[in-house]
């Protein structure tokens, strides 16, 4: 009953690179400057391209929370900002964790997160929350 009503509680969210990806593990700040555009390779200095989920799923929400540490109202002005004044885009939104796991799989210059449950050996979890 106790490792049920645990598991309701709180998913466990892993960032994801391809299996094929030379990085086995990055910190937090690392994703962060990846996911808001401060930088576009990762510490091996290959090209990094993150992906988010689909607004709203609870993959992003706790994403952006726990990572990234803002609310999806504050990353909407900070996109909105930099767009603006032509200094960045946004990550693509590429679905749900599935479609995430399976684009991320492919290419080695993707940087992902996924429900953890849904992690196979396609993929190397570089980050857990």
């Amino acid at each position: 009953m106790t490792l049920f009503f645990g598991a309701v509680v709180h998913a466990e969210i892993a960032v994801i690179v391809s299996a094929s990806n030379a990085n086995s593990a990055l910190d937090q700040d690392t994703i962060s400057r990846v996911f808001l555009g401060k930088t576009s390779t990762f510490p091996d200095g290959s090209q990094a391209i993150p992906v988010d989920q689909n607004e709203g799923s609870a993959s992003r929400e706790a994403f952006n929370d726990k990572v990234l540490g803002k609310s999806s109202s504050q990353l909407k002005a900070y996109w909105s900002r930099l767009i603006f004044t032509g200094k960045g885009t946004p990550p693509k939104e590429s679905g749900s964790d599935a479609d995430i796991k399976g684009l991320v799989a492919k290419n080695p210059n993707l940087i992902g997160y996924v429900d953890s449950s849904v992690v196979d050996g396609s993929v190397k979890v570089v980050f857990k929350f």
